[in-house]
C-alpha cells in the first residue's frame, strides 16, 4: 500500500469477543503505513478475540476506555465480531467515544457486526454502508442505504460485510485514513499561514 499514515493515532475500540481477523489484519495493514494504533477497550489488562467459533487470542489493552479521549485520535477502527459491538453498544461511554468521531467527521473504518457500534451513535443516517447481513434491517431502520458491497465508503466511513472482506477494506480504510490526513495538514497549514 502506498498511501503513508505515519503520525496518524488511531483507535480500535474493543470488547471480549471482537472477530481475531478483524482487529488483527486491519491493524497490521494500518501499523505497515505508519499508522500508530491504540487497543481501546473498557476491559482493561487484555482484551480476548472470537476466532472460528471458539475464543481466540488475547490483545493487550494499550489504553483503558475510561482514560481514553476522542481528540487524541486521528481515526476509529471498529472490528466486528458478534459479541464484541453487542458488549459495547451497552456501554455509554463507548457509544459517546464513538459519536464523539462520527460528530467531529473523522474517518471511521467498521467491518461485520461494527456498525452496531454507528447506530447506537446515530451516525448512520442517509449514509451509504455495509455489514454481515442480519444486520441489513437494524441498519435500514436506522436510516442507512444498505448496500451488499465487500466494501463501501461514504463522507469518511468505510465499512465491509465479513472476514473475507479485509483484503479490499484494508486498502479503502488507508486510503481515506490517509485522505483525512492530508486534509488535516492542509487545514493546519492555513490556518498557521
Amino acid at each position: 500500500m502506498t498511501q503513508h499514515l505515519t503520525g496518524m493515532k488511531v483507535a480500535a475500540l474493543v470488547e471480549h469477543g471482537f472477530e481475531q481477523s478483524e482487529l488483527l489484519e486491519p491493524r497490521k495493514a494500518l501499523e505497515e503505513a505508519g499508522a500508530r494504533v491504540d487497543i481501546v477497550s473498557p476491559v482493561e489488562g487484555a482484551v480476548k478475540a472470537w476466532h472460528h467459533g471458539t475464543w481466540g487470542e488475547e490483545v493487550k489493552v494499550d489504553q483503558p476506555l475510561a482514560d481514553a479521549h476522542p481528540d487524541d485520535y486521528d481515526a476509529l477502527l471498529l472490528p466486528g465480531g458478534l459479541f464484541n459491538p453487542d458488549r459495547l453498544r451497552m456501554n455509554e461511554r463507548a457509544v459517546q467515544f464513538v459519536k464523539a468521531f462520527t460528530m467531529t467527521n473523522r474517518p471511521v473504518a467498521s467491518i461485520c457486526h461494527g456498525p452496531w457500534m454507528l447506530i447506537e451513535a446515530d451516525a448512520l443516517r442517509d449514509r451509504r454502508v455495509t455489514s454481515w447481513p442480519s444486520l441489513k434491517t437494524d441498519l435500514r431502520n436506522a436510516g442507512a442505504i444498505w448496500v451488499d458491497g465487500e466494501v463501501i465508503e461514504d463522507r469518511g466511513l468505510v465499512t465491509s460485510r465479513k472476514p473475507d472482506d479485509i483484503p479490499a477494506f484494508n486498502q479503502k480504510m488507508i486510503e481515506i485514513f490517509a485522505d483525512a490526513m492530508k486534509l488535516r495538514g492542509r487545514q493546519t497549514s492555513s490556518t498557521t499561514a
